[in-house]
């Protein structure tokens, strides 16, 4: 049975050999990346800030953005930093349409996953519009390819976007929990499944967490007993 499944991916592997998930260059069959994006890739422990795993100097203790503004969410679970190999493998989901991108970062994502594996997986929405122009939600896109690793369930509209908002690129954590206020409601059908549910709430990029915190908040209020943030990366500079 292996040399017949080597016999059939041969043409394939010369046809469609695999490339790097950020710079694109073909690369073996193991792996996502080449060598020197890998080594760019700065992975994140799991002992960070006690609310959201922030790296800080003393472990255990509360960053100073959680201390002044405690975090509507039980958590963050990051596979990344947001550097230059990690954000170019996100622009290629949203803006290059690649649906192999959100199954690189589920592979990365699953080992924070399976620590909850009674939790379901419920993707940060988009608003209708924005759905329509870039015509999928790439949140959704990679719950899914988690899904199809872990058997955790997806709830795909448990949340919904019912007012459009500006986008928060760019804007400052103050600015982009104003911009977000209001904007994210759950789905009433969806309600009498999250009673007492553990929810991983998923999405590519964690910055501020204005986002996150009204999806948590949203949640709990229908009944969710406790929401986490799964995602890709998250960005560790306050500078956005």
């Amino acid at each position: 049975m292996g040399l017949f499944r080597k016999i059939v991916e041969m043409p394939l592997d010369f046809a469609l050999p695999r490339r790097c998930g950020s710079c694109g260059i073909i690369v073996g069959k193991t792996g996502h990346f080449c060598a020197p994006c890998w080594q760019s890739l700065r992975f994140l422990p799991d002992s960070g800030c006690l609310r959201c795993n922030a790296p800080v100097d003393i472990a255990g203790s509360v960053c100073g953005p959680c201390m002044e503004t405690v975090p509507r969410h039980d958590g963050v679970l990051a596979a990344v930093d947001y550097c230059d190999v990690a954000k170019s493998l996100v622009y290629k989901l949203k803006y290059g349409r690649k649906p192999g991108a959100s199954r690189v970062m589920a592979d990365f994502m699953y080992r924070h996953a399976q620590r909850h594996p009674q939790s379901a997986l419920v993707p940060v929405p988009l608003h209708r519009i924005r759905l329509w122009t870039r015509g999928f939600n790439q949140s959704l896109s990679i719950a899914r390819a988690l899904a199809r690793l872990t058997g955790h369930e997806v709830l795909p509209t448990a949340l919904v976007r019912h007012k459009r908002t500006s986008p928060l690129e760019g804007l400052g954590r103050r600015d982009r929990a104003r911009e977000v206020a209001g904007a994210i409601r759950v789905s009433d059908a969806v309600k009498p499944r999250l009673q007492g549910r553990d929810i991983l709430l998923v999405d590519d990029v964690y910055t501020t967490g204005a986002t996150a915190n009204v999806c948590a908040q949203a949640l709990k209020k229908a009944g969710a007993g406790s929401v986490r943030v799964l995602s890709w990366a998250r960005v560790l500079k306050d500078d956005v």
